[in-house]
């Protein structure tokens, strides 16, 4: 119960800039929810699909990998999806290789989305923070001086300490929404580095294949001598 009166009090004597900076408050928390469960998410079907895929790629199941591909909605199997859908009109490592990175490009928004929100938001709470404290030692010298000389010091330091109530609250919510952002970002860059391995790792065993088949083709093709 004291602790829930101290916070309530310091909450009240900070002023009305103390409510906007619990909205900023309340929607990065939101953000930051909504992105870590979703990059979650994303990490977990990615990873899955990138299990089942790289098997059949290194079995040349070409069947299988087509019906994966298309019954996943996760980003790894769209972009593989992309690759083979490119392999059948052209076997150039450059084409494919270029059809699998616009895959990835088309991604990179879902992925990337709402995060850096959070950076802006804790730069807005700081700045929110700021300006509720000097507007409060404005009131506060601004009444000081129209008071009883003995009573200055003691009105001007209880002002002062409540006008700072604002910078604390300020940097109570940029310092978390800072980390979280950090977090969030490298949990973005995991993914997206994901994605670029696959890439990588299917244009490799693409290439392993068809130099696989080059000598065959060749044998084929060159004369039975009698």
């Amino acid at each position: 119960m004291d602790m829930y009166t101290t916070v309530v009090g310091f909450f009240q004597e900070g002023g009305p800039f103390m409510y906007p900076i619990a909205i900023v408050l309340g929607i990065g928390l939101a953000i930051a929810l909504e992105r870590y469960f979703y990059l979650m998410n994303q990490t977990r079907v990615n990873r899955r699909d990138f299990n089942q895929i790289l098997p059949l790629l290194k079995q040349k199941r070409q069947r299988e990998l087509a019906d994966l591909t298309k019954k996943s909605t996760s980003a790894m199997a769209r972009i593989i999806a992309d690759g083979m859908n490119r392999r059948g009109s052209s076997r150039r490592r450059s084409d494919i290789e270029y059809a699998m990175e616009e895959g990835l490009l088309e991604i990179l928004p879902n992925i990337e989305r709402r995060t850096p929100y959070l950076a802006t938001f804790a730069n807005i709470a700081t700045l929110l923070g700021l300006l509720g404290t000097i507007i409060g030692l404005i009131a506060a010298f601004t009444a000081v001086a129209n008071a009883d000389p003995a009573e200055k010091a003691t009105l001007l330091s209880q002002s002062i300490s409540i006008a700072m109530n604002t910078t604390a609250f300020g940097l109570m919510v940029a310092i978390p929404l800072l980390l979280v952002h950090s977090i969030l970002q490298s949990k973005t860059s995991a993914i997206v580095e994901s994605l670029e391995i696959a890439v990588v790792k299917f244009l490799n065993l693409m290439d392993g294949e068809e130099r696989a088949a080059a000598p065959a083709q060749a044998a084929k093709a060159s004369p039975v001598k009698a």
